[in-house]
């Protein structure tokens, strides 16, 4: 393995239980420490919730179950700049449906050395 090989490392995971998800927007445990280049967000509970990146807009929705997945690289050519989620960003759910059971998670994953 080369010596200027880039790594992917991950941020410890980030959660809410099903109990701490309200009709206002919670946060999902803390802010990012690092930029992420992949995050991935999961709806473990049983009903429909939304998700926002500001705690003002809603940004997306997961049903039961649902998984959203961002590989901010993917598509990446030579001419574009990093695409990524910036460090200090906090994910926030709010419920559509009263959840009875399971949580939320954000895995989030930086570039390291």
């Amino acid at each position: 393995m080369s010596s200027t090989a880039i790594k992917l490392k991950y941020e410890p995971i980030r959660s809410l239980a099903f109990g701490s998800i309200v009709a206002g927007y919670t946060a999902i445990g803390t802010a990012l420490e690092k930029p992420a280049v992949i995050f991935s967000i999961q709806n473990l509970t049983d009903k429909q919730l939304m998700f926002s990146f500001d705690k003002v807009n809603d940004h997306f929705t997961l049903g039961p179950n649902g998984v959203y997945n961002v590989d901010c690289n993917a598509n990446k050519s030579d001419r574009s700049g990093a695409l990524y989620l910036p460090e200090g960003t906090i994910i926030y759910v709010k419920r559509i449906g009263t959840p009875a059971s399971g949580s939320v998670y954000v895995t989030a994953a930086y570039q390291g050395v």
